[in-house]
């Protein structure tokens, strides 16, 4: 009996370890990204290619400051007529910090219609997609939202953190389309050397791997649906840059690439 007891108290005393690693590293990891170089108003332009390296579409990104508060607006006009359009609103007081999202797709380039909202205010979060006959669905939850969500934010945290000290996991919002929480492990592959005018310069490679978590993310791998790890490049310095990124853009999505493009003018 009181070899018993001794387990049982073992046991107890071991969950109560377990438990406890558990909730630091979670709380550990939502801390939100400390500001290193604010973002400014800009007007960039971008391509977006398929794997195979073909024009899908071009893109805009602007971003308009008002005080601490920053709202970017990402969009591409696919050549099929199809439509990705996302803004998002957040603070730069210290820590970046999410404040709301409106993501829309359409078109035959993307499975569905599909349109999220996200109230970081309210911690809520609604879907709204075309099922499989056409008929519109809407998915509305209250979330537990982390400070360090990464949803749109993704590039600005990056080329706030230092690869020798990466978090272990940024938060996202992912759309199913049903919303689910999910993380995003980070982790830095080295560099790779590009060349800009002739000049070599170098970027900081950076892979995303999605951690589904619980027993959905233990059996993704084994029936396929484990999304695949996304790559971004960033050039370091005084004013870090973004150069490259490779990621879906949708619920079993390829991987597309995103890069930066310079005006070209008619040849006289």
């Amino acid at each position: 009996m009181a070899n018993v007891d001794a387990m049982e108290i073992f046991n107890r005393v071991v969950l109560a370890l377990v438990v406890s690693t558990l909730l630091l590293t979670s709380a550990a990891s939502a801390a939100p990204v400390a500001v290193r170089h604010r973002e400014g108003h800009l007007h960039g332009f971008l391509s977006l290619r398929s794997p195979a390296g073909d024009v899908l579409a071009s893109g805009d990104l602007i971003q308009d400051i008002h005080g601490d508060r920053v709202t970017s607006r990402l969009v591409f006009h696919f050549k099929d007529g199809s439509l990705h359009d996302e803004t998002f609103v957040f603070s730069q007081h210290g820590q970046f910090q999410l404040i709301s999202e409106h993501l829309l797709q359409k078109g035959p380039a993307f499975p569905r219609r599909l349109e999220m909202t996200i109230d970081c205010s309210t911690k809520h979060v609604e879907v709204r997609y075309e099922d499989e006959h056409g008929k519109e669905q809407v998915e509305k939850e209250r979330m537990d939202l982390p400070p360090d969500l990464a949803n749109g934010l993704l590039i600005v945290l990056l080329k706030n953190l230092r690869p020798e000290a990466l978090p272990a996991t940024l938060s996202f919002v992912a759309a199913t389309p049903k919303p689910r929480l999910v993380k995003l492990r980070v982790t830095a592959a080295g560099t790779d050397p590009f060349t800009l005018a002739g000049s070599s310069r170098k970027a900081v490679h950076y892979v995303l791997k999605v951690d589904i978590g619980g027993l959905a993310g233990l059996f993704a791998p084994l029936i396929g649906k484990q999304p695949p790890d996304s790559h971004v490049w960033i050039l370091e310095g005084e004013a870090p840059a973004f150069v490259r990124s490779q990621a879906p853009m949708f619920m079993d999505g390829p991987l597309w690439q995103t890069d930066l493009v310079s005006p070209v003018w008619p040849r006289e």
